[in-house]
């Protein structure tokens, strides 16, 4: 059994589309199971549907509105790089509203019923192939996975946008009475998962570079150290994850081949610009070809 994994990584879910693109276009690959983390879950539906086009055109003309109905930073261009600030304005009325979070998501749940609709999820959900999103499940303290063969679609809409809310900066959504997160909490590149599920062989597309190639900049204000402090900490679980990934493939006779983002695409994931998606999307497939093209020439 084939699995294709893709990790957590907010904007940079862009070049792992790239590089999914190559892989199921190009190479024909086919999988039996995809596995998808926040930024993952929003594109394996389509990879799985062959529509690697369609879900580009999305990823490459998203913006904050898109994303954010109250968005809870401000965006500032200095020397070439993007800081944050709090909107204090957006980020006030949101608790004044009674929200728990600094800002909220909806909208990208409505762009999410646009682009996945009931027809396509039918076809998936009827087909050979399990597509399943990661989720947190902060009341329980567990991480869950969530089957396309278990749900009706308004339930799986739901369970990919609940994926990808990088709370507190996004939505926390109570459901089954139990509250949501970011799959990433938990497990941002679910490689063990898909082996447990009887995968033989998983293709994992991870948004970070395979060494660390800076320190991180000082945070510039509350805000920034806030957004620090959670890429650390996921990061930190990333390289977790990889680990146990790795020490299941060895125990189960798995192969596992990751593909690594080459460069340090963005700091700061949640800034959504159109153009530098468009970018990451084209440099994605394009490291995907040259490294199956080594690939091929390394093996006798």
């Amino acid at each position: 059994m084939r699995a294709l994994v893709i990790s957590g990584g907010g904007s940079k879910g862009a070049f792992a589309g790239g590089v999914a693109q190559y892989l199921t276009e190009e190479l024909k690959r086919d999988y039996d199971l995809f596995i998808g983390t926040s930024t993952g879950s929003l594109l394996i539906s389509h990879m799985a549907l062959h529509k690697a086009e369609k879900v580009k055109r999305v990823y490459t003309s998203v913006n904050q509105s898109s994303i954010f109905s109250s968005r809870p930073f401000l965006i500032h261009k200095k020397h070439g790089y993007e800081n944050i600030s709090i909107n204090h304005f957006n980020v006030l009325l949101n608790f004044l509203k009674g929200r728990k979070t600094f800002g909220d998501s909806f909208n990208l749940k409505k762009l999410l019923k646009k682009t996945f609709s009931k027809e396509e999820f039918e076809e998936l959900k009827n087909g050979p192939k399990d597509i399943i999103v990661t989720v947190s499940n902060l009341s329980l303290n567990e991480v869950e996975y969530k089957s396309i063969r278990d749900y009706e679609y308004e339930d799986f809409i739901e369970w990919i946008w609940i994926s990808c809310n990088y709370t507190p900066f996004m939505s926390l959504v109570k459901k089954n009475g139990c509250e949501y997160a970011d799959g990433g909490l938990g497990s941002m590149v679910p490689i063990e998962e898909a082996i447990r599920r009887g995968a033989t062989e998983v293709d994992a597309i991870i948004l970070k570079t395979e060494v660390t190639y800076f320190n991180r900049l000082p945070s510039k204000n509350v805000f920034s150290l806030i957004t620090n402090l959670f890429a650390f900490m996921l990061d930190r679980i990333e390289r977790q994850n990889i680990q146990i990934g790795k020490f299941a493939a060895s125990h189960h006779d798995a192969i596992l081949n990751f593909y690594y983002t080459p460069t340090v695409l963005t700091t700061n994931s949640l800034i959504f610009d159109e153009e530098k998606m468009t970018e990451w999307w084209e440099s994605g497939f394009e490291f995907a070809k040259h490294m199956n093209k080594e690939l091929d020439q390394i093996e006798p």
